[in-house]
């Protein structure tokens, strides 16, 4: 593959997957927030990954990146890793960022979005969300939300393949040092959905957990749902997908 992107890999899930990937010999694109953080992904660089920097918080940054990976060349494959668990970042990072990126970069062929069983609590009102992030976001609707932007982008696109990933709740920085789930399946899927060639990998529009396909939020596949999603972030961003 000539290039997978792993958003938000400078710890985590992000940086496992990307540190995975890099191992079985693919050409791996790491993300950091800023230079501070690019600088904890030096032994990945030294390895062979090439990196971008830019904080999601901000659309211009988020432009500004796939303007830089699209001067490079087609990427493969994304996956949708970085996010936030509360405060004012949580729309602008867990659903703009991968709306813009998904609008914004030519040639990926396989996506993967980082969902959460906490899509269960998110309300299907857009009313009143704030997506400039100016006060505290709700993470159940950001991945509730996500989650039907992978379900729309399969529908819409049919020659990519686009899933949503639930990890599980695993102990990262985000997930706490208690969290019960394992954090080598919590990144083993979306490795395999953007890189193998495994029949059941080759496929669309699904809801993972360690790779078993599971339902998700009855609102994720209903297509007048996904549309007011997409006509939503479009008229917020300026960007149609």
């Amino acid at each position: 593959m000539s290039g997978i992107l792993v958003t938000g890999s400078a710890d985590g899930l992000g940086r496992a997957a990307a540190d995975t990937l890099l191992s079985a010999g693919h050409d791996v694109v790491v993300h950091a927030r800023d230079q501070e953080r690019a600088a904890s992904l030096g032994g990945l660089v030294g390895r062979g990954a090439r990196i971008v920097v830019g904080d999601f918080t901000e659309r211009a940054a988020v432009r500004r990146v796939a303007a830089e990976l699209n001067d490079a060349g087609p990427l493969d494959a994304v996956i949708h890793n970085a996010g936030v668990w509360s405060g004012p970042a949580v729309m602008p990072v867990n659903i703009v960022a991968p709306y813009l990126l998904t609008a914004l970069l030519r040639g990926p062929r396989r996506l993967v979005y980082l969902s959460s069983g906490s899509r269960f609590g998110g309300r299907t009102s857009l009313v009143g969300v704030d997506w400039l992030g100016r006060s505290a976001g709700s993470y159940a609707d950001s991945k509730l939300f996500v989650t039907t932007l992978a379900a729309a982008v399969a529908r819409l696109r049919p020659g990519v393949l686009s899933n949503a990933v639930d990890p599980g709740w695993v102990p990262t920085k985000m997930g706490g040092p208690s969290a019960p789930d394992d954090l080598e399946l919590g990144h083993r899927t979306q490795e395999w959905l953007v890189s193998s060639d495994d029949p059941a990998a080759l496929t669309s529009g699904g809801y993972w957990y360690h790779r078993q396909r599971q339902q998700p939020h009855r609102a994720v596949h209903d297509e007048a749902f996904q549309d007011l999603l997409l006509r939503t972030l479009a008229e917020e961003t300026g960007t149609t997908l």
